[in-house]
Parts: C-alpha cells; structure tokens; sequence
C-alpha cells in the first residue's frame, strides 16, 4: 500500500510574507472603506446645506410668499392646469435649471404641490412627510422620493409682514450627483491605497530577505534547538570558548572561558576593550594565521590559545578563540621528570651498590675483616643514596630535598654543580608542594640554562632557602643564583616577567621550517618565570631581581617569597649572623619596611 506524501510544512519567512501581505491588505481596504465613508458623507453634507441656502431663498421670495398666500386664502386648491402657468411653477422651475438641483417644490399650508417638476403631480400631497417644515422648522433630509433618492432641505414659506406659515419650500440635490462627485474624489483615494498597497507587498519582500538573512534560512523550531544545543556544549565542554562576532563585540564567553581566564561574563563586551591578555586579541587580528596557536599566562594558570574563522556558507560570523588549561600538565610532567630522574639516579646506585658487595665479597674472602669494617662504616656514614647537590643536608623537608637533588642530577648531566648555600634555614614541612616546586623549579632551571650558556669555566647554581614562621603558615624565601653572564645591558628587571620573554634561541629544525605545534617565539619558552610570579602573588608573595649580574659571573640573582607554604617551623637559632642568601633576605625585607 503506498504510503501518503506529506506535504512539507511552509516555510516560517513565507508565512511571514503572507500574514503580512494580509494585513497590508486589509489595511489598506479598511482605510480605503473609511475614507470613501467620510467622502461621501462630506458631500452629502454640502449637498443638503446647498439645498437649505436655496429653499431659504426660494422661500425668502416676495412674489413666491404672495402668491403662495394668495393660494392659501382660495376656496380648494386650483386646477393643476393653473398651476403649471402659473408664477410659482415658472419661478421654481427657472430656480432649478439655474441651479441644476433635482427638485424645487412649493406646497401650501397642507402639503399640497404648488409647483413641481412633474407637471403631472402638481395639485397631489407631497410624497414626505411636510410636517417639521409646516410647524415653522428648517430641516435637511435625506430621503427617496417620487424622482428618486436625494440630499434636500425642506423650509416654511411664511405670508408677507407675518409670521404665519401658509406653506413649505422643499429642495433636494439628486444622491447620483453625490456619488458622481465622490467618484470624481475617489480616483486619487485609490491610487493612493494602490500606491500603499504596492510600497506594503515590498516592504513585506524587503523584510522577508533580512529575515532569512538574520536567521541564516534557519525555521524558529531549527533556531531553538540549536539555542538549547549551543547552550549544553557550550557549558558541558572544559575548555574556554570565546566567540567574536563580526562586528567586533563577544558573543560567547562560556563558564570555562571566565574560569580560566579568572573575569566575569564579558558577553556583549567590545573585544578591543575587554581585559584580557593582549596576545589572546592578537590571535584575531586581521593578518593572523587562523593555525597559530600560543602559550599564555592568565589567572595563574598556563593556556593554550587559538583562534578559527567561523564562516556560514560566504558569510563572515567572525571569530572562535579557544582556551586549553596546560597547567596540570606541566606540573604533572615536572613531577614526572623529578621521578624520571630520581629513578635514573637509583638505577645508578644498583650498580654502584653491586660493585661495593663486589668490594666486600673480596675483603672477606682474603680475610680483611677490619677493612670490610671500615668500608661498611664509610658506607653508612655516606648514606644509600648520595645526589650531586653540596650540603643537601641543609634541607631538612624531605620533599625539598627529593626535588632539589632530582634538579642536581639534571645540573650534573649538564655540567653544572648545584649547591645548597651555607645560610639555608629550613625547620618546617611544605605544606604547599606544587606551587614551592613551579617557583623553585622554574628558578633553578633558568639558572642552569644561565650557567651553561654563560662564558664563565665553572659553572655553578647556588639555592638558598629560609623559612619564617607567622600565625597562618610559614613563608618560604627562596634566593637562587647562577655563574652565568647575568640579564643583557639596558634589559628592564621587570621584563623577564613577561609572557613570552626568553633569553634562549629555538632549535633550528632540519628542514629550516617551524615544527607543527612548536611555539615560533622560542619554542614554548618564555612562561616560567611570568607563571612562578602569578603563582607568588597569588599566595601574597612575589619574585622579583635582586641583582643583574655582570658578564663573565656572577649572573642574576633571583628571590621568591611564598607564604602560607610550610608548617611547624621550630625556633630560629640564636648564635651567628646571616650573611649569604640569607642576609639578602633580611635585607630586601628592611628595605621594603623602610
């Protein structure tokens, strides 16, 4: 059995353009109706007052009210072949072919036609009602009578020098003429309806083109659902999406955008004013490349920005920028790389702890037991495990040490020594372990980098630690220095902080292009520094230079403060002075009191 075809539903613009069409229309007539009302009631009023201005003179005549009293005061009425030569017949008559009314008649004191333009009533009742006019009252009419429809006036015609009403003069104008004269009004009433007629049926096109284009073709039930999908992916997804429209204003600014970004709704803001990173609008400049994508620092976290075109068939919607948080995962591979390298460096210590039982074995066997003795004592005073990190011992958290002596094998591959200073004060636990190893470990590899590219022979990185105790957590001061040639001549403390800014070259790839991912300015580098500051002011600290550094060594030194990251700090010692990292501490703190 054949299945019924469905007739597809109209489209919403078309039903648009109809509904409007109709009213138009019905506007249209019903402005047209109204005024071909008020037209013709118009000319009927000037129909009636013109047959009043003339019944008044008529009636107002001194022969036509003496010879109509002179009828009045005869026996009966006379023969109607008297009265049509008569004088009334042949003034009312000259009155109405002068004045081109349908009608001129003149009755006495009961009804009676004196003169008409029938010959053949003349002598008959009138065929309305002659009452009004005959009780001394001017009244318009409009009425239909034995030569048809008509607009007239009916007036008493009263006897000479009295007030005596002896009979009635009765004009009327022909309702023919009327409707001929509103024809003659009506022909630019319906050009002008048809003119607005047509100006509507285009309005109504016009409007339905912007519709379909605002609406990109779209049905409502189409645009609803795609509100409700937009909404739900939108507010599901866990990255940022921020939406530019062409004109230059956002969009879209989802709850993940203003979580990662740390602002509020920005969703109608201008994008050339709102207070986002700078690169971020960059991405969407006129001559951006849409496949760049950058690292940026915001809200103390590190992003991974980019930007598409968004296009609807050729029509330019403006902008999509999208927002990765990539601050977990570097903590997460920096975590990695402290277990990779702790990992190595057991991996080392097996052998090296085979070769020491080796040692033993063939003291014992050749019978050096005293030897074997003191082999073992050296063994337990140096520990299972010994990092390349000079007093290490300094360090009495156990997370600091783990971390700073991961760093130290990371230093020793490259060739540079990483030593703990001589003033480093540490009595209580960290508290805070991931925002102390982003700081701490971003300073220490920047220094290494400083120290391998700089021109001194011995390459060293020097850290010094001292914790304060207060009443909501312990503050963490943090000095790292390095042998390298210190920050260029003429570069502004301040800028290092920047996002983006890097001392380090990129890796030249083979073929002499960008790697696909790679950052072109410096490789993804140029973070560390601006992500460690934001982590420390965010916690109520900071980093800042303490010095520049000069060429050939010593290079920068650096000093961090991160308070609220440790606990249980015991009583600081009493003998001795600070000097070292430890006085730079004390000193820059003067400083800042003062």
């Amino acid at each position: 059995m054949p299945r019924p075809t469905r007739t597809p539903p109209m489209r919403f613009s078309t039903q648009t353009l109809l509904l409007q069409l109709g009213v138009v229309l019905l506007v249209v007539l019903l402005t047209s109706a109204v005024h071909a009302w008020l037209t013709y009631e118009r000319v009927g009023r000037e129909a009636e007052h013109q047959a009043l201005t003339l019944a008044r003179a008529v009636a107002a005549d001194a022969s036509v009210r003496a010879d109509v009293l002179a009828i009045s005061e005869r026996e009966g009425t006379p023969p109607p072949a008297e009265l049509r030569a008569g004088p009334l017949m042949a003034a009312a008559e000259a009155t109405r072919l002068r004045t081109g009314a349908l009608f001129v008649v003149i009755t006495d004191e009961t009804g009676l036609r004196l003169a008409h333009p029938d010959p053949e009533r003349l002598g008959e009742k009138v065929s309305t009602d002659p009452s009004e006019a005959l009780a001394g009252q001017e009244i318009t009419t409009r009425n239909t009578g034995t030569l048809g429809p008509s607009a007239g006036a009916k007036v008493p015609v009263y006897a000479p020098g009295t007030d005596r009403v002896v009979g009635e003069v009765s004009v009327g104008y022909s309702m023919e003429t009327v409707g001929q004269s509103l024809q003659r009004d009506i022909g630019p009433v319906a050009l002008t309806a048809v003119g607005a007629l047509l100006a509507g049926v285009l309005a109504s096109f016009l409007l339905r083109r912007r519709l379909q284009r605002l609406t990109m073709g779209l049905e409502p039930e189409e645009i609803s659902t795609l509100v409700h999908d937009q909404v739900a992916v939108l507010q599901g997804v866990d990255d940022g999406v921020v939406g530019v429209s062409a004109d230059g204003r956002i969009s879209v600014f989802n709850a993940a955008a203003q979580r990662l970004l740390d602002l509020p709704d920005l969703a109608g803001t201008p994008w050339a004013d709102a207070p986002v990173p700078g690169r971020l609008r960059a991405l969407t400049r006129a001559d951006a490349v849409e496949a760049d994508a950058i690292e940026l620092v915001a809200g103390g976290r590190v992003l991974v920005a980019s930007a598409r075109k968004a296009l609807h068939r050729r029509e330019d919607l403006g902008w999509v920028v999208m927002l990765r948080d990539r601050t977990e995962l570097q903590q997460l591979t920096r975590q990695l790389d402290a277990v990779g390298t702790m990992s190595t460096a057991l991996r080392a210590q097996r052998h090296e702890f085979a070769n020491q039982l080796h040692t033993i074995a063939g003291l014992m066997s050749i019978g050096q037991h005293q030897q074997a003795r003191d082999y073992l004592a050296g063994l337990a005073a140096t520990g299972p495990l010994k990092f390349p990190v000079d007093q290490a011992e300094l360090l009495q958290d156990p997370y600091l040490q783990a971390f700073v002596g991961a760093k130290g094998v990371e230093a020793d591959e490259r060739g540079v020594t990483l030593r703990i200073g001589p003033e480093t004060l540490v009595r209580g636990q960290v508290t805070e372990p991931q925002d102390v190893t982003t700081v701490l470990g971003n300073l220490i590899d920047n220094a290494v980098k400083a120290a391998v590219a700089g021109s001194a022979t011995d390459r060293w990185v020097e850290v010094e630690i001292l914790d304060e105790p207060h009443d909501d957590g312990g503050t963490l001061h943090i000095v790292v220095a390095d042998s390298g040639d210190g920050l260029a001549p003429g570069t502004d403390a301040e800028a290092v902080f920047a996002e983006g800014f890097t001392t380090a070259a990129p890796p030249a790839p083979l073929d002499g292009a960008v790697p696909q991912g790679a950052d072109p300015q410096g490789g993804g580098q140029g973070l560390g520094l601006a992500l460690a500051r934001q982590l420390a002011r965010r916690r109520g600290g900071d980093i800042r230079v303490l010095e520049t550094g000069t060429q050939g060594g010593p290079g920068a030194v650096f000093m961090a403060s991160l308070p609220r990251t440790t606990a249980g700090i015991g009583p600081a010692p009493t003998d001795g002075t600070q000097t070292g990292a430890a006085g730079r501490i004390n000193t820059a703190g003067r400083e800042e009191d003062a």
